[in-house]
């Protein structure tokens, strides 16, 4: 039996997984099983610590792990090692999930629900490769005091060239299986750091002949996700650019609602969630999207699980759906996030 660690977190997370393992139960029936863990703000609150041992052992264990979202408006004031958003960045180390997917690509019906002219926005389908174990989120960090007595933070963005190599092979693949087109995205002409990477991205290159690379510095990366997204295939980066670019191109595809995300280790073992936040201004009114989530769990059967002809099934409902009118507020609708399950229910 297929184990699936179901992680709920706070906000709005505990509303979208449930439509997921909803639509998950539909499509496979008693071939899954799943044990829920506490992660996150809620965590904190009755553990005392964001990524209790308990849940750590379960997403160790599981063969797979459905993720909601962290982040709580009560926890703002923790020690930093304390706030929710600590527990997905314990998950990445502890498990080294060094390999983010985050595809993007606009539903036809959502058109005018993008920031951007229809027109443009219709070409959207692309695929962020994002690094998760390194850069600044995982570099040295502090607070000290400058010689004048100012206070002063730092945060130290680091890449050793095998940690390069690594993503960059996974975006290699990535292409491969798409258009066979990679773009790397740094700022080269500023950071050493980045100067590492194209470096090292160009020498794996040397192992992908029949995948165009091609260079980006980051701001002109994010001029052009908005000017023309329909010149991108796979974009691999580090991870505080591949953090706001997935975002941004989130929001050209229609809604951050809308995407959803596998971070992967060496093996296929991953973590899937949508990219979205907690929301905590809508959590518990039903108005929250649970697409994104939804098409993670398709993520899920894909890369981890291997079942694909499931995962197709699951994509083409949400398309089904969206194309009969489904529509939750964030994409300009009134259906519940129950309503909107249901509606990809009954395409299935």
């Amino acid at each position: 039996m297929t184990l699936i660690a179901v992680l709920p977190g706070d906000g709005i997370g505990p509303e979208v997984t449930a439509q997921a393992v909803r639509v998950l139960d539909k499509v496979c029936g008693d071939r899954l099983t799943y044990e829920e863990g506490l992660v996150g703000g809620a965590a904190y609150k009755a553990k005392g610590h964001p990524l209790p041992p308990e849940t750590l052992e379960l997403a160790k264990r599981a063969d797979a792990i459905l993720f909601g979202a962290v982040g709580d408006p009560d926890c703002d004031n923790l020690e930093r090692h304390l706030r929710p958003e600590q527990a997905i960045l314990g998950l990445r180390k502890a498990l080294t999930l060094f390999s983010n997917l985050r595809p993007a690509k606009l539903f036809p019906e959502l058109a005018d629900a993008s920031a951007l002219r229809p027109e443009v926005a219709r070409a959207i389908d692309l695929v962020i490769v994002r690094e998760l174990n390194g850069d600044v989120y995982f570099g040295e960090k502090g607070m000290r005091k400058t010689a004048d007595g100012l206070r002063e933070g730092y945060d130290v963005m680091s890449y050793n060239e095998a940690e390069v190599a690594r993503i960059a092979r996974s975006g290699f693949e990535t292409a491969r299986a798409r258009n066979r087109k990679l773009c790397s995205v740094d700022k080269a002409n500023v950071l050493e750091t980045s100067q590492l990477w194209r470096d090292v991205v160009i020498e794996v290159s040397a192992d992908y002949p029949d995948v165009a690379l091609s260079h980006m510095y980051v701001d002109n990366a994010a001029m052009q996700l908005v000017r023309n997204p329909g010149q991108f295939d796979v974009i691999v980066t580090g991870n505080l650019f591949g953090d706001i670019l997935s975002d941004q191109a989130s929001m050209c595809a229609g809604s951050i609602g809308m995407l959803p995300s596998a971070s992967l280790d060496a093996n296929g073992k991953g973590l899937y969630e949508p990219i979205h936040g907690s929301a905590p201004d809508i959590a518990g009114q039903g108005k929250a999207n649970p697409l994104a989530t939804i098409l993670s769990a398709a993520m899920m059967l894909r890369y981890s699980l291997g079942i694909a002809g499931e995962a197709d099934r699951i994509e083409a409902a949400v398309a089904r759906a969206l194309a009969s009118g489904a529509r939750s507020p964030d994409l300009g609708g009134t259906m519940t996030t129950a309503e909107m399950g249901d509606a990809v229910i009954r395409q299935l």
